[in-house]
């Protein structure tokens, strides 16, 4: 299996000041791999630094497939403005900009791909609604419909099934799980550990450097996770600069 993502020595953090470091692997084309750690650990950070919305104060994300350009993102709700006056289909029609661009027009085919997109995440006759209104749980469906007309090859979700009930989380796996069916590669910020268990068979546990990364079986075991509650206890906010000191 060849590799999706290859991340080099990297370190990413804000104000100079680290909240990953020197973190080394590789994301496999068509892998399900969920995120975890601590609070604070630097997942959604990493999350970011795929994206390049974050960039790297060392080291390098490699896009090693041939169409690793096309990323999607799922970002957490509190990062985004619900209240916003916009209708349901205009969110899920956001998710064309990488091909229309942001000032585009959304031709009928466009619409209705976003019309059928939502009609799997089980929202159809939701398209005039506004996007406020909507409840927390039917607000994610809408996001994921938005990600799904991305139809991009690596998938980042950042706590996609957080605080929402379930119903719609289990729909939301099963939507997860098609995708990964489909051969996509998918990364997930994730704080349930069972559903971590029980859906990602690879799993990335972050305490703002790797503690381990490889099949969830061996990566979730008890020793790991206190050494990770440890680590992030220990972190101070006012952390110089990290520096790599290579052996002599």
């Amino acid at each position: 299996m060849t590799s999706a993502i290859r991340i080099e020595n990297l370190t990413l953090g804000y104000d100079r000041h680290p909240a990953v470091h020197h973190l080394e692997g590789e994301f496999k084309v068509g892998s399900l791999t969920a995120i975890v750690g601590p609070n604070g650990a630097g997942k959604s950070t990493l999350l970011k630094g795929l994206m390049g919305m974050v960039r790297p104060l060392d080291g390098r994300v490699h896009l090693v497939s041939p169409d690793a350009s096309k990323i999607g993102f799922l970002p957490q709700q509190t990062q985004l403005d619900a209240s916003f006056p916009i209708s349901v289909l205009d969110t899920v029609c956001t998710g064309f900009w990488r091909s229309v661009g942001l000032f585009g027009g959304i031709k009928p085919d466009l619409v209705d791909r976003a019309l059928a997109a939502l009609n799997e995440v089980g929202l159809a006759g939701f398209e005039n609604r506004p996007a406020g209104a909507l409840s927390r749980g039917q607000f994610q469906r809408v996001l994921f419909a938005r990600l799904m007309v991305q139809d991009a090859s690596i998938l980042l979700l950042d706590e996609p099934f957080t605080a929402v009930d379930d119903k719609t989380c289990a729909d939301l796996v099963a939507i997860m799980h098609r995708w990964h069916a489909e051969g996509r590669t998918i990364i997930g910020v994730l704080h349930d550990y069972v559903q971590v268990r029980e859906n990602f068979p690879n799993t990335l546990l972050l305490a703002r450097e790797c503690l381990d990364w490889g099949p969830t079986e061996r990566v979730l075991c008890s020793e790991n996770l206190d050494r990770a509650r440890l680590m992030a206890q220990a972190w101070a906010a006012d952390a110089p600069v990290c520096v790599r000191v290579d052996a002599a």
